[in-house]
């Protein structure tokens, strides 16, 4: 667990420091070093929907029309 929580500090980290040296704006760094973590999260559970019907033969075209 903790090394679960140290690579969450480190990617919020990564996120925030990115934007902010992109935009400029530390707001906007820390506000998409909020944000992208929790869309990342949700895009996973998809990913691992399709992943696991794909892994039991269910093939992607099958997965993408329900």
């Amino acid at each position: 667990m903790a090394k679960t929580i140290s690579f969450g500090v480190m990617h919020i980290s990564v996120a925030f420091l990115v934007v902010w040296a992109m935009t400029g704006d530390w707001r906007i760094g820390g506000l998409t070093a909020v944000v992208e973590p929790c869309v990342n999260t949700v895009a996973y559970h998809f990913h691992e929907k399709v992943w696991k019907r794909n892994k039991s033969g269910g093939g992607l075209s099958r997965t993408v029309m329900a």
